[in-house]
């Protein structure tokens, strides 16, 4: 995990966050799982599913999309994910980042927060947004 002494500079942790997201992309979850100070991997994983692969399969029922018990174990579909624009709070501690799928933007935001701890300033979350 990434700590700062002070607040970092935006740009710091949307470095963090692109990070996470490319190892995610790249289906080494347990390297983005160290990354940051994070929440369960598996539920944004479900929900980026949800909102990409299934919402996608919902419009065209022939797309050959995984079914719905198998997104766990065919994690290819991730690659096919992008990060588009970052959306920073007021206060600069939070920080909501449009997703893509097969570069349309889908419904499903990650949020992520600059947080002090013990250690320092980290980089926490996400947590997805609908």
């Amino acid at each position: 995990m990434k700590f700062w002494r002070e607040p970092p500079a935006r740009s710091d942790a949307e470095a963090v966050v692109r990070r996470y997201f490319s190892l995610l992309r790249a289906r080494r979850i347990p390297e983005a799982e160290q990354l940051i100070d994070h929440y369960p991997v598996r539920h944004v994983l479900k929900s980026l599913w949800t909102g990409s692969v299934e919402a996608s399969a919902d419009e065209n029922e022939a797309s050959g999309s995984p079914a719905a018990d198998e997104w766990e174990q065919d994690l290819s579909w991730l690659g096919e994910l992008d990060l588009r624009d970052f959306h920073w709070g007021h206060t600069g501690s939070h920080v909501n980042v449009e997703i893509t799928y097969r570069a349309q933007t889908i419904e499903v935001a990650l949020g992520f927060w600059v947080r002090p701890t013990d250690a320092g300033w980290v980089v926490s979350g996400p947590a997805t947004y609908w």
